[in-house]
């Protein structure tokens, strides 16, 4: 397992995975959003079209663990098609610490989609542990709508455009509130247009990659958004930061 340092804050030497869930726990807050992504030092979110290329060992130590302590994990439906998404279910050690602290074995996997361009066969759903949700538009084909209806909780949050705002507004009235979301660019994107967005977790890989890769977050207009540094690991030659978009 790669070996993984805090250098900010309280320098620490190895750290096991209790004191990384510990220095990446949700603050005491009635709702957070989370956003964990992966770039190189240029700014490629992707390599070779995929995010799973850019993290090592440490990186995807992280990720798994990010998911431990989330009410949902929130995807856009492009990442987990690229990606190769299957059902969001745990392994034992993962379900086990959640048992202990009174949560549900799994969080929920939530998946945003314009299109409603879903496989409702896929193992997103059929092995799904708890039923996912789907946020899509009103515009959305009724056919392709009606099919994910039989496999999901399908929830419209907008007639043409996805309304986040809406989105996370109906996850917090669910009693889902600590929400994790793994991307891509553009729900990113939309997320700091729309203002709710409390948090990056950010892997800086140690590589160039050039090329035309986007960037983490992508949208037709820039959102400015203050950041607060929260805290800084290292593996070997990698960063793992944590910002906040307001005081944690």
């Amino acid at each position: 397992m790669s070996s993984i340092d805090r250098l900010w804050p309280d320098p620490v030497k190895g750290m096991d995975d209790d004191m990384l869930l510990a220095a990446y726990a949700f603050p005491d807050a009635p709702a957070w959003l989370r956003m964990n992504f992966v770039s190189s030092a240029d700014g490629a979110a992707t390599r070779e079209g995929l995010s799973g290329g850019l993290g090592d060992e440490a990186d995807h130590r992280v990720f798994d663990l990010l998911r431990r302590p989330a009410d949902v994990v929130l995807v856009a439906a492009g990442t987990a098609r690229a990606e190769g998404y299957e059902a969001m279910r745990l392994g034992a050690v993962d379900v086990a610490w959640r048992e202990e602290r009174g949560l549900p074995p799994h969080p929920v996997f939530a998946l945003v989609t314009r299109s409603a361009d879903l496989d409702p066969g896929s193992p997103v759903f059929s092995d799904a542990p708890v039923r996912p949700i789907v946020y899509t538009v009103a515009s959305a084909p009724a056919d392709r709508r009606a099919a994910l209806e039989q496999v999901a909780h399908l929830v419209l949050v907008g007639d043409e455009e996805t309304d986040l705002a809406a989105l996370r507004a109906d996850l917090v009235a669910r009693g889902l509130t600590r929400i994790h979301s793994e991307g891509g660019p553009a729900l990113f994107g939309s997320a700091l247009g729309a203002g709710i967005v409390d948090e990056l977790c950010i892997t800086l890989a140690p590589t160039l990659e050039g090329g035309t890769a986007r960037r983490i977050a992508a949208a037709a207009e820039a959102s400015p958004t203050p950041l607060e540094l929260v805290g800084v690991l290292r593996a070997g030659d990698e960063l793992l930061l944590r910002y906040a978009t307001r005081r944690i």
